[in-house]
């Protein structure tokens, strides 16, 4: 997901994005525990997503412009 993205959507949508991003990390590591998950790189890419929406979140709560 591009941070441009992120930018063009309002707080509560990104809320629910992360939301959903949460869950899917959460599936991805019990799916890991039972051996289900074939795709390893998904779980880096759920985390580095995560992330992006939290910048995007304190960005807007603090009022920066980085």
């Amino acid at each position: 997901m591009k941070t441009a993205d992120l930018e063009k959507k309002k707080g509560a949508d990104l809320e629910k994005l992360l939301k959903e991003k949460r869950e899917s990390y959460k599936s991805f590591r019990f799916g890991m525990s039972g051996t289900k998950t074939r795709n390893v790189k998904e779980g880096k890419a759920l985390r580095k997503d995560t992330a992006q929406i939290l910048t995007e979140i304190n960005k807007r709560k603090n009022g920066s412009k980085v």
